[in-house]
């Protein structure tokens, strides 16, 4: 068994700026932890895996090398990144790199995209290929979502009884199905062909067209539009439906609902990692995350769903809810932090309060997702998560509500719903 995890690359993740200027979106903390981490975990653990892929098109940089040096140590398992020369889509980079993949003779490999979070129940899908596919047939994880959110996604119609799908449209303009796509799938050494005939399609059809100016590559493939839907109805592809959580991490606030997700799940995964009420302790309410070198004052209280990285400094009545504070930064006395990412080395002086209005799912629905919103609606922008940027300055007593603030800014005064380049 081998797992491929596709990281992407820098011309995405806008949707997740300032934040994804410092770090290549995968290695973002949620939950304590860089994001493409918990796959590698998951991926770790399925007995008989034998090999981690990262598959993007960032460039080799220090910081994802320092990740993947401390993740193989970690996770006593090689694991390697591949990188595309170009954007491939979903399937052209596997198809790339399908010698990369087959060498040693996998007999099946993983595919995860790295911006959901997910319970990641791959014994479960290799259990489900063997009861219920033959060994050649291809799995792809489901779950449920509300009847509107379904157009969003991937959606998959497929047979009560054996799970057999038979009809995939991806982002539907009308209702297809209320199952969709988790961007997980489990594959043997066959899907390859299937790329392949796509492959040759699209260079048959730049062949034809002369007139493309050589924009287009033959190489760029799309597991889902492209592989999908012509392998729905041909007996070869199953879904397995998980009731377990799952999320896509496509903007900054749903890194905070990712991050809850994750915390939730560590009172069963990782008791070790959640802190504790001690004497002479910060409060803690419901699920936190503190790094063992950040220092934070008796008086502060923390939680629910609070990641505190490393480094950071808590002051004497500090209040923090549904935030993550990531390494180096500095919350003074008294400041008030509500759904807000705080970037690295930023500072926060006494009496302020910065807040943003949370994007969480319908929580009486329970099937609904976290909405991608965009960041404007009729020329405003949306109210959401509040964001600081790497080495923001906030002076003492201001609020900041609803806004993102770039990088490297030292801010004078009070702002609201506003984008402060």
């Amino acid at each position: 068994l081998k797992a491929v995890i596709l990281i992407g690359g820098p011309q995405k993740g806008t949707r997740f700026r300032p934040l994804s200027f410092e770090v290549p979106k995968p290695l973002f903390p949620v939950a304590g932890v860089p994001m493409v981490q918990h796959h590698i975990e998951a991926c770790a653990k399925v007995p008989g895996m034998k090999e981690i892929l990262l598959m993007g098109f960032y460039q080799p940089n220090e910081a994802l090398s320092r990740f993947l040096v401390s993740a193989q140590q970690e996770f006593k398992i090689p694991i390697r990144y591949l990188q595309e020369y170009a954007a491939l889509g979903t399937g052209g980079g596997i198809y790339h790199f399908r010698d990369q993949i087959l060498s040693g003779g996998a007999e099946a490999f993983f595919v995860l995209n790295a911006d959901v979070c997910s319970e990641f129940p791959l014994q479960e899908m290799l259990e489900f290929r063997q009861q219920h596919g033959d060994v050649h047939s291809f799995v792809i994880l489901g779950t449920t979502a509300n009847r509107t959110q379904a157009l969003n996604y991937g959606c998959i119609v497929a047979n009560a009884d054996t799970q057999e799908v038979q009809h995939y449209v991806e982002k539907p303009s009308t209702f297809v199905s209320e199952i969709i796509n988790c961007g997980i799938y489990l594959f043997t050494p066959a899907i390859f062909q299937h790329i392949g005939e796509v492959f040759q399609r699209n260079q048959q059809e730049l062949a034809l067209e002369e007139s493309s100016n050589g924009w287009q590559r033959a190489e760029v493939i799309r597991l889902e539009q492209d592989v999908f839907t012509a392998l729905a109805g041909s007996g070869k592809l199953y879904v397995y439906k998980t009731d377990g959580f799952w999320s896509q991490i496509k903007s900054a606030g749903s890194a905070i609902y990712a991050s809850r997700l994750y915390l939730n799940q560590y009172s069963k995964s990782h008791p070790e990692r959640l802190a504790q009420n001690k004497p002479g302790g910060p409060v803690i309410r419901g699920n936190v995350y503190i790094h063992p070198t950040a220092s934070i004052d008796s008086t502060a209280v923390l939680g629910p769903n609070v990641s505190i990285g490393e480094g950071v400094t808590v002051g004497a009545g500090v209040r923090v809810r549904e935030s993550i504070v990531l390494h180096g930064a500095s919350l003074h006395d008294h400041t008030c932090v509500l759904n807000t990412i705080v970037g690295w080395d930023s500072t926060i002086g006494r009496w302020a309060r910065v807040e943003g209005t949370p994007s969480d799912p319908n929580p009486n629905d329970p099937y609904a997702k976290i909405d991608s919103e965009t960041l404007f609606r009729d020329g405003r922008l949306t109210p959401s998560i509040t964001i600081l940027g790497c080495s923001v300055t906030i002076p003492a007593e201001v609020v900041i509500l609803n806004s993102i603030v770039l990088p490297h800014k030292e801010l004078s005064r009070s702002y609201k719903n506003q984008i402060i380049l």
